[in-house]
């Protein structure tokens, strides 16, 4: 999937710019945050699919898509747009995430027509999708995963069970990886599946995490039946199909989120340290504390170029994900740590923060917490490092016999 490639004049974006502002004041709930915290499950849910509708009335909830399902925005004209949500403090669509990024990224490269008519408009009213890659053996080496689906007749009858599933307690369908030949080498034996969740033998069990969220789930699946035609690409060819999936994390997913970082995070990060403290004083009257957010400030910039060009690219390099993936996950890391250094004691007990809130929300304990979530799964730090000396670099592949 990729953005329209219809370049935007300077004169035609800024009147887009204008747009976007206007509708920004008068449709972000101005109390959101408040109204979001410490909400009952079921009020978070509601919240969300309407913030979605709000968006997707404006034409800014899939600008990503191509125009014929509804998108079709320009990158420069996405970036205009991210900006200015993040700069109005909009709340983020932290459910529908996975449906209309990873979801929709698989179904246009790899679904069938069929697939793609069925799915793409029940995820524009409002389908949420979770992802089943994980296990508890197969975590950063995806390629170990030991659920099975076996083919029998017009079904696939699949057992095993999945970890991590961000929002599978309230997904309504999963992207599914289970291992279809248990004799071929662990990349080539595995099939991509589009399940539903309501299928008899599926079953999630919440994580309850320390903070008390529930973010991530374990799905456990017996003997759960999925038809053939839910197959996405070939049999056995799943883990190709998965790099599709993947692609999207580590693509157009990053426009939104590396503008978020810098103008919604950045500007946050930046009010607490101009906030005078009891003697008169405030951090940034350090001379350690400037050059940190400077540092940080300069490398918002280097990934915001980064970025853009990586989306912009219509051949992206063999290691380019895997760079933007390190780069991101890693300067989120800094910037929430160096947040929860300068908000101090304070921080460490403040267990509440918005839930339609993204990894910058200003509560910077939590938020330091939640960046682990980028720099393990989906490949952690180290193989990215690895795949970015192998494929990008050339440099000889680690000794292994499970490649």
């Amino acid at each position: 999937m990729s953005a329209g490639a219809t370049s935007v004049g300077a004169s035609t974006l800024e009147g887009f710019r204008a747009s976007v502002r206007s509708w920004c004041r008068d449709h972000i709930p101005a109390d959101w945050r408040r109204a979001q915290t410490d909400v009952p499950d079921d009020e978070f849910v509601r919240f969300q699919k309407s913030w979605f509708q709000e968006l997707r009335g404006a034409g800014f909830a899939v600008p990503h898509w191509p125009e014929e399902w509804g998108g079709g925005m320009s990158v420069a004209e996405q970036v205009v747009l991210y900006q200015e949500l993040a700069a109005h403090d909009a709340p983020r669509l932290v459910l529908p995430f996975v449906s209309i990024h990873h979801a929709a990224s698989t179904l246009l490269a790899a679904g069938t027509d069929e697939q793609r008519n069925r799915h793409l408009p029940a995820i524009l009213d409002g389908e949420i999708w979770c992802q089943g890659f994980s296990e508890p053996g197969a975590g950063s080496d995806m390629a170990a995963l030991a659920t099975s689906a076996r083919k029998d007749g017009d079904v696939y009858i699949v057992n095993g069970q999945k970890l991590w599933a961000s929002g599978a307690l309230y997904a309504d369908r999963c992207l599914l990886l289970a291992r279809t030949d248990p004799d071929a080498p662990k990349r080539k034996g595995i099939s991509y599946f589009l399940m539903d969740m309501r299928t008899p033998g599926v079953e999630v069990r919440p994580i309850r995490q320390a903070t008390g969220e529930a973010h991530f789930c374990e799905i456990f699946l017996n003997d759960v039946a999925i038809p053939a035609t839910n197959l996405v690409g070939p049999e056995n060819e799943g883990w190709r199909v998965a790099q599709e999936t993947l692609g999207a994390e580590r693509g157009m997913t990053m426009l939104e989120l590396t503008e978020r970082l810098s103008h919604g995070g950045f500007r946050l990060l930046v009010d607490l340290c101009t906030r005078p403290g009891p003697d008169g004083t405030t951090p940034l009257d350090d001379t350690r504390v400037a050059d940190r957010l400077t540092t940080l400030e300069i490398e918002l910039t280097g990934l915001r170029a980064l970025v853009t060009d990586f989306v912009a690219a219509n051949r992206p390099g063999p290691a380019d994900a895997s760079i933007v993936k390190l780069y991101y996950s890693e300067l989120l890391q800094r910037m929430t740590d160096f947040g929860t250094e300068i908000a101090g004691l304070a921080a460490h007990t403040d267990l509440r923060k918005p839930q339609s809130s993204g990894w910058e929300s200003g509560a910077w304990m939590l938020d330091f917490i939640g960046s682990w979530e980028w720099t393990i799964p989906g490949g952690t730090s180290e193989i990215q490092r690895t795949i970015i000396g192998e494929r990008g670099l050339g440099l000889p592949r680690e000794p292994t016999g499970h490649r």
